[in-house]
């Protein structure tokens, strides 16, 4: 008989034990269910070459734990639990740090984990979701959370590609690449890792995908190629026999001696193809999503290119209720914009659908701060979100805050850390005066990201000019825009000054009421 549990996760990765902490502060019955003998699994193996892009700034110059929370990119959320910053002080860390700290947050917390647990089968029948083991045995929950990451490497459809090593399982010892001609087929970071480690050994090095590489320092997109990574962009420019191809790989083959002979459709070219021989072929085109042991009963409709799972704004499969996601998996709904993908993305995104469970599971009332629908309140209230929040400033324009005003009480809630999206498809389109805060980046300027145009503080009547990341407020009656502020932007990212809060004030004075002989102090 399986053993049955109100809530059942699968993987104990950090997303997996982000939601269990959850889960166990509110005592719920749940169980999370790991194929390997230890927490955060992943982390032992990749990335391949050790060192985590997720930064780890120890010495921020702010005492405020939340604040701090902006620059620390591994800490799991909790209560008194440990910070990543014990670890290490390495501003990007060792992957064996994350390991360490996913074991102690589990102990710390004594979380419900089944380790040695390798589910086979996922079935629903009855409105159960019935888990099978490779060992025989059987679990069963009505709500089920997939914390498995993107378990599988992505492999592109190209002819041949069988025949190239993966990043999966490659050698990483620069010595096995001595004086080889080497083909990389991606151009993401886990290509750039890999090309970084062969520089000094490799005869010359190409990396190739169809489309050319985006900094993360234009998208401001951390999954795009990140600096630490981008040295062999330097040996391409300064003709270090390193170079990178914009094209389709049509075919790789085997040629006489051994090596491969691949051919390539380059896309700046005038439609030239080439065939260009390598000793060696190294596939580093990322993950995807693991559905195979899916039933068809059960089995989630997928999205981008069959990468991840498609999912509501409440990150619930589009087409199977009652199973969601978390962790990584969760980018399908912000895709290559905001943090998703990544523990200072997901682990709020977690708590925001821990919040939905207790809502739609156990009737638990959406939990908010009161205070009088002033005008001067609700400025003090968005002032301070905006500048301690850690939720609204890594999720930019995808985590938002919600001020419900309520003309015949003359009270205001604020609903904290909420996806835009759900907040477009839940209880609060009824209403008929509410506010929506972010944090956004403005529209990006052709040219040098470094060279742009600042919009000078006074000119707080061009605030919607901000480039860098800045508060938006948004009011709305229902689903209808109906008025859109934005606070200009700020060298230290701190909107406390008078061109910050005045205009602010102006905003909401012409739709709220204002404190006689009041004013906002900060």
């Amino acid at each position: 008989m399986d053993t049955e549990h109100d809530y059942l996760i699968v993987g104990a990765g950090p997303a997996g034990l982000q939601l269990g902490y959850f889960m166990q502060r509110m005592r719920r019955d749940y169980l999370i269910l790991e194929s390997s003998d230890a927490v955060g699994a992943f982390f032992a193996t990749f990335p391949r070459h050790r060192r985590l892009l997720s930064i780890n700034k120890v010495h921020t110059g702010y005492d405020d734990p939340e604040v701090n929370l902006r620059w620390d990119w591994n800490s799991l959320l909790s209560d008194g639990g440990p910070l990543f910053r014990q670890y290490t002080q390495r501003y990007f860390p060792d992957a064996e740090d994350m390991t360490r700290y996913l074991a102690d947050y589990a102990t710390k917390f004594a979380l419900r984990v089944r380790l040695d647990c390798r589910i086979v089968g996922i079935d629903r029948v009855d409105g159960l979701f019935r888990l099978r083991t490779a060992d025989g045995g059987g679990f069963a929950c009505r709500t089920l959370v997939m914390a498995t990451g993107v378990s599988q490497p992505y492999v592109p459809k190209i002819r041949g590609i069988e025949l190239a090593e993966n990043y999966v399982d490659m050698s990483v010892d620069p010595a096995d690449f001595a004086g080889a001609r080497v083909l990389i087929v991606g151009k993401g970071n886990s290509a750039f890792e890999t090309a970084e480690n062969l520089v000094e050994t490799a005869a010359l090095i190409h990396l190739a995908s169809p489309h050319s590489i985006t900094q993360a320092w234009t998208s401001h997109y951390p999954g795009h190629l990140r600096a630490v990574n981008n040295n062999v962009l330097e040996t391409y420019r300064l003709k270090g026999q390193n170079a990178l191809l914009d094209g389709e790989v049509i075919q790789i083959a085997r040629d006489e001696s051994g090596g491969f002979l691949v051919e390539f459709d380059y896309a700046h070219a005038e439609g030239e193809r080439e065939v260009l021989r390598y000793d060696r072929v190294l596939c580093c085109t990322g993950f995807r999503f693991d559905a195979s042991m899916f039933e068809q009963s059960c089995a989630p409709e997928m999205a981008i290119d069959g990468r991840f799972p498609a999912q509501t704004p409440a990150w619930e499969s589009t087409n199977v209720p009652g199973l969601y996601f978390a962790g990584t998996i969760m980018q399908t709904r912000d895709h290559k914009k905001a943090a998703s993908p990544f523990i200072h993305g997901f682990r709020y995104n977690i708590g925001t659908l821990h919040r939905i469970l207790e809502a739609r599971n156990h009737h638990v009332p959406w939990a908010y701060t009161e205070f009088p629908a002033t005008a001067e309140d609700v400025t003090r209230a968005v002032i301070e979100r905006v500048n301690t929040s850690s939720a609204l400033w890594q999720q930019f324009g995808f985590l938002c805050d919600v001020i419900v005003v309520s003309e015949d009480s003359g009270r205001a809630r604020l609903y904290r850390e909420l996806a835009v999206d759900f907040v477009r498809d839940c209880a609060f389109t009824t209403e008929d005066h509410y506010y929506v805060v972010t944090l956004e980046y403005g529209h990006s300027q052709p040219g040098d990201p470094f060279e742009y145009l600042r919009t000078h503080r006074e000119n707080v009547d061009r605030a919607s000019d901000s480039q860098f990341l800045h508060p938006i407020v948004r009011q709305y009656r229902g689903t209808t825009l109906r008025h859109e502020h934005h606070i200009i932007e700020d060298l230290a990212a701190e909107w406390r000054e008078d061109e910050h809060v005045r205009p602010l004030l102006d905003f909401l004075s012409v739709r709220l009421p204002r404190k006689e002989e009041a004013s906002v102090s900060l």
